[in-house]
């Protein structure tokens, strides 16, 4: 297969529509074709005020100190794993399934009463019938 090389104003495009990402979603949601969004890139230049409310929210300092940050949580919530007791764990575990155990029982329980009345009702009288 031979590549496809694109012209440089093409290329030029995608590059800024990678720096303005709202524009893609104008366009999924059907809002813009992509023709208008080229041809007004085109005409209006990339530092035309139009463009500055498709622009990325978040610069990449603060992405990248989202993702430290995100990496920081991960390492705090393995060294806690790591600190638990496992034998208290699967007691406290133990315990909870029990007591849901004890509650779906209750349900069960209150659950057949309401029902049986219903159930009564029904086999008196299977159909209903009414006079003309």
């Amino acid at each position: 297969m031979t590549l496809k090389k694109n012209h440089p104003s093409v290329q030029q495009f995608k590059d800024f529509v990678k720096k303005h990402p709202k524009l893609i979603q104008e366009v999924r949601k059907g809002n813009k074709d992509w023709q208008e969004v080229f041809e007004d890139w085109y005409l209006l230049g990339e530092n035309d005020m139009i463009w500055q409310q498709y622009k990325d929210e978040q610069p990449n300092e603060t992405k990248e100190k989202d993702e430290t940050s995100k990496a920081d949580f991960m390492n705090q919530l393995f060294t806690a794993v790591k600190k638990m007791d496992m034998n208290t764990v699967n007691h406290h575990l133990t315990n909870m399934s029990s007591t849901i155990s004890t509650l779906q029982g209750l349900f069960d329980q209150f659950g057949s009463k309401g029902s049986g009345q219903n159930s009564s009702t029904s086999s008196q009288h299977p159909f209903s019938f009414r006079k003309d």
